[in-house]
């Protein structure tokens, strides 16, 4: 049972990997900023709840496969493995630097932990339902989970990959959409419109779930009903505010794609780290 001190504890590390990401983004002087402060909800909960994972023993035969489609957000990823005990701190630092493991999109072989390299958008789908397959033919149970952007969701290739998990009943995967409704160059419904995104997976038979992508407990009761569902894959639509945490830049698509310089920095990290200590003294 999750009992609200867990979900707490999920939350002040949510709050610290905000924190991280807006470090390592200054450290790096390039990179995305939007996307990752939008999914660190999800990603603590992944990393500290939901995956069955050992981080002193990454490439563990019976984990969860965790693949990132959307690899522009990969700093919270990073960041979240960091403080799950994967590498140091101090190592995020070293994001986009020259011979680093914590390249600007994942390397599967650069980091252990990793399951896919990801960059072009449309890809992971198709590589975590291939992968599931493959889980079933081997009697294997851990569970495939592939986090996806709404943006490409324009890919056709996503679409062949949804149909493909449909049509082999792929109820070991689970896919996230962040539907946090921007691009690189706009808002999705003006770039290119999505909606009805859940009528779009159900007719491909797919298991849909709309949750509030901040609402940590909603997440994982989300995943627990996804767990029961025997007969399809299911995705979770999980509606997310890009630059959660910071108010001057939530919901500005311009920053999709960069960084804050070290002046923006400081001011974001004490907005951060107000609200994880209004988060610690109202449950004290």
């Amino acid at each position: 049972m999750l009992l609200g001190a867990d979900i707490r504890r999920i939350e002040l590390k949510a709050e610290a990997i905000r924190e991280t990401i807006i470090t390592m983004l200054v450290a790096a002087g390039s990179g995305h900023t939007a996307g990752p402060m939008g999914m660190a909800d999800i990603f603590a909960a992944f990393y500290f709840h939901v995956l069955s994972h050992d981080p002193e023993h990454p490439e563990w035969a019976e984990r969860d496969r965790l693949f990132l489609s959307n690899g522009h957000i990969v700093p919270v990823r990073y960041a979240a493995m960091a403080h799950a005990g994967y590498f140091p701190l101090e190592e995020c630092l070293t994001l986009r630097k020259f011979g680093s493991r914590l390249q600007g999109h994942p390397e599967r072989m650069r980091l252990p932990g990793l399951e896919a390299t990801s960059g072009p958008l449309g890809s992971g789908l198709g590589q975590a339902a291939g992968y599931a397959l493959g889980a079933r033919l081997d009697n294997k149970k851990f569970r495939v989970y592939c986090v996806m952007s709404d943006g490409e969701q324009d890919a056709g290739n996503t679409w062949e990959s949804a149909m493909f998990a449909g049509n082999n009943k792929l109820s070991n995967l689970i896919a996230i959409i962040d539907r946090n409704n921007i691009q690189i160059n706009g808002m999705t419904e003006d770039v290119m419109p999505l909606e009805n995104i859940a009528a779009k997976y159900e007719a491909f038979n797919w298991h849909v779930l709309e949750v509030d992508g901040h609402n940590i407990r909603a997440f994982i009761d989300s995943i627990e009903e996804a767990k029961a569902i025997y007969e399809k894959p299911t995705v979770i639509i999980a509606h997310t505010i890009p630059g959660k945490g910071i108010k001057e830049i939530e919901f500005d698509y311009t920053w999709h794609g960069k960084p804050p310089t070290k002046e923006q920095a400081q001011r974001f990290l004490h907005e951060l780290r107000t609200l994880k200590g209004r988060i610690s003294s109202e449950h004290e």
